[in-house]
């Protein structure tokens, strides 16, 4: 499930989305009066604002034969966004949050976090984060569905059989994938470096907005991340580990056909 092979930029990348979130300790202050200062401090870079009210699923409490359900309180969640729209910071009173569908490498993403992280330490002052996770959102095939090497079969050789299931190649002529409905893998797993991975992946179509896809393909999200008592001087650290697990994660995701058809430059 995992390639330690070099780092490459793919010229043509399967990303749909990139999110890197932080939890800290409750902040009310956050939630208490809009943030204008962290607002000034990052508006240069994120000039647009909107302020949502998010409600959050009840929470199941008591043992069982006495479980009852707990309503919870309406969250604030301030987004800035650049003026493209294509780079957004979410804050709320428990979590910051970057996200982009243009990623292109991990030290242009890594440089802007930092620069978003360093004003909101400086302005709020974080006890420490309970939670730091990467998480990149892949649908796979846009390049290899096409190519009429995998006209037939494009699941079976752009994913890896660890992925792809009763789909993969060395099943190839018992399974015909047409005929095959559905096929998701739920993972959870620990990782070295106290990481943790929750990883979805399998074929189908992704809809953003009104806009469904018209091809199957596979998506693989894949959400590497560190819990506990994670001081702030360890928090850069803790993010570079995290990123190194979601690289190799995805370098053993796919093959080799697909990798060379994503046309790879070395960094």
């Amino acid at each position: 499930m995992f390639s330690a092979s070099e780092r490459v930029l793919y010229g043509k990348r399967q990303l749909i989305e990139v999110i890197c979130q932080l939890r800290f300790p409750t902040i009310l202050s956050i939630s208490a009066k809009e943030p204008a200062e962290f607002q000034e401090a990052i508006r240069a870079e994120f000039p647009r604002y909107a302020r949502n009210l998010e409600k959050l699923p009840p929470k199941v409490i008591g043992q069982p034969g006495a479980m009852k359900l707990e309503e919870q309180p309406t969250v604030v969640n301030y987004q800035f966004l650049t003026a493209a729209g294509d780079w957004k910071v979410n804050l709320t009173n428990t979590f910051l949050a970057l996200a982009t569908p243009v990623y292109t490498t991990w030290e242009d993403f890594a440089r802007k976090l930092d620069e978003v992280l360093a004003q909101f330490v400086a302005i709020y002052h974080p006890a420490y984060f309970e939670r730091i996770g990467l998480r990149y959102i892949d649908r796979l095939l846009s390049i290899a569905a096409h190519a009429e090497a995998y006209s037939n079969h494009p699941i079976a050789l752009s994913v890896r059989a660890a992925y792809s299931g009763p789909i993969d190649q060395q099943r190839i002529d018992d399974v015909q994938e047409q005929s095959v409905q559905r096929v998701t893998q739920d993972v959870e797993m620990a990782l070295a470096g106290g990481c943790r991975l929750k990883l979805h992946c399998g074929p189908g179509m992704v809809k953003r907005g009104n806009v469904e896809d018209k091809e199957v393909r596979f998506i693989l999200d894949n959400d590497v991340f560190m819990n506990g008592k994670i001081e702030l001087k360890h928090s850069a650290g803790a993010l570079n580990t995290v990123h190194t697990h979601a690289d190799r994660i995805f370098r053993g995701a796919i093959t080799d056909q697909l990798h060379n058809a994503m046309e790879p430059q070395p960094l």
